[in-house]
């Protein structure tokens, strides 16, 4: 193996794992500040990205599906209104400004805002190294003290070469992965939802034929995931599995949107753990197993109307629970309980999709022997500071910053758009803040 280490006196002043929206925000706040990739230039700043290019949910961008947030929290706006980087800078850049406001919305279609998000990701580009996979963080201990951190990364085109970086801070973004039921096989025949336009562009092309798609999840995500198989697969049945009664509705009402307030950020921050439990239940139908209401009346209308056709196609297997799924090449088969009376049925599907939702990844998972250094509440749940800084051990002084995860110290937005602009702004001061005053101390 190969391993390339950067020149340990062109330290980076902060390196960030992971360049999906949260990091490309700070990545813009930190450009914005005259943050440059190069050494002996200013404040060194660099990010590591495994996959080759910008990407975001880029399985799920269905041609017709909006954003569920409004344009106005963008990456940069809640922080700086007049930043160029916003997405009304981008739909005039493409030419496309007045059309925008003539729709009226404030909610864009999720394709055009993933390519505001690739739009922005490029003018920073200088300061990403894409097919860098991070496979290990290890402490840099000067005189006792944990002073900075070697970061080493592999290109998974290229695994028998590694990069290592040294960095005085981290910023881990590194994004939410698919969350699947305990026991869960995934084949040709079973996927997460995650994975939905690319699996049915496969099938179209293999040109077996699907009869019946089963779908696991009672979220926007699973609504959505039965729409468009029920759209492109004309004469399949389509059936979703949920334990609820009925989809439940999103309650995006301006009094409960205000929980995605910054302001509601410092007021969860300072809440006692009972009060912190309580918000994040009161609140979950915000944004957890909720489905916009279009959608809903939507399905609906679709429903009815297959029953007037006599060819019903959408299923609804509401309040019913997947026991088993067993499945081959041919298919797969799956046995659903009906909750109330336990009567159970098997169908013979030829495809299932587990819309089951998306979970943080560990801080384990990319940091090893450092997340040792991390101190831990009664619950054993990270310790983090209200500027997003990991509390660590007190022989640590170089820095770790978390953007996600923190849902229990931050609340609700920690994995949200709403709030990723100010977060960015928040860590980009206290970056800048800590560079001054170790200058003056020289």
């Amino acid at each position: 193996m190969t391993t390339l280490h950067s020149d340990p006196d062109s330290i980076y002043d902060v390196l960030g794992i992971g360049f999906g929206p949260s990091n490309l925000a700070l990545a813009i706040a930190l450009h914005e500040h005259g943050g440059t990739p190069r050494a002996g230039d200013g404040f060194r700043v660099g990010f590591l990205e495994r996959q080759p290019r910008f990407g975001w949910h880029r399985g799920m961008l269905i041609d017709d599906a909006t954003m569920q947030v409004s344009f106005l929290k963008d990456l940069v706006t809640m922080r700086d209104p007049t930043s160029d980087f916003s997405f009304l800078c981008y739909l005039r850049d493409r030419g496309r400004l007045v059309d925008f406001l003539n729709q009226k919305t404030l909610f864009p279609l999720r394709i055009e805002f993933h390519d505001y998000f690739e739009w922005a990701a490029a003018r920073v580009g200088h300061l990403v190294d894409y097919s860098a996979d991070v496979v290990s963080v290890r402490p840099v201990t000067e005189e006792g003290e944990v002073r900075s951190f070697d970061v080493a990364s592999r290109d998974p085109a290229a695994p028998e070469r590694l990069t290592v970086r040294r960095t005085r801070a981290l910023c881990v973004a590194s994004g939410l992965e698919p969350h699947l039921p305990p026991g869960t096989v995934l084949s040709e025949r079973a996927w997460h939802n995650s994975e939905l336009l690319p699996r049915v562009e496969r099938l179209r092309r293999s040109g077996k034929p699907v009869r019946r798609a089963v779908v696991l999840g009672a979220g926007q995500s699973a609504a959505e995931a039965v729409d468009y198989l029920h759209r492109n697969f004309p004469d399949a049945e389509i059936c979703s599995v949920f334990a609820k009664y009925g989809y439940t509705p999103a309650d995006d009402s301006p009094f409960a949107n205000r929980i995605f307030d910054p302001e509601a950020v410092d007021l969860f921050y300072g809440a006692p753990p009972q009060v912190k439990r309580s918000l994040h239940d009161y609140h979950r139908g915000t944004n957890y197993s909720v489905v916009d209401m279009d959608l809903i009346e939507s399905l609906s209308r679709t429903m009815y109307q297959e029953k007037v056709q006599g060819t019903q196609r959408l299923r609804m297997m509401n309040v019913s629970r997947i026991r088993e799924v067993t499945g081959d090449d041919d298919g797969v088969w799956v046995t659903v309980e009906f909750l109330p009376t336990g009567e159970r049925e098997v169908l013979s599907a030829d495809l299932i999709v587990y819309a089951t939702g998306y979970q943080p990844r560990g801080l384990g998972d990319h940091l090893g022997e450092i997340a040792k250094l991390c101190l831990r509440d009664d619950e054993d749940q990270l310790r983090v500071g209200r500027d997003h800084r990991v509390e660590t051990a007190a022989h640590v002084t170089a820095d770790i910053y978390l953007q996600g995860g923190t849902e229990h110290t931050h609340g609700l937005t920690s994995t949200l758009l709403s709030t990723t602009a100010v977060r960015a702004g928040e860590i980009c001061s206290t970056l800048l803040a800590d560079r001054t005053r170790a200058d003056a101390h020289g």
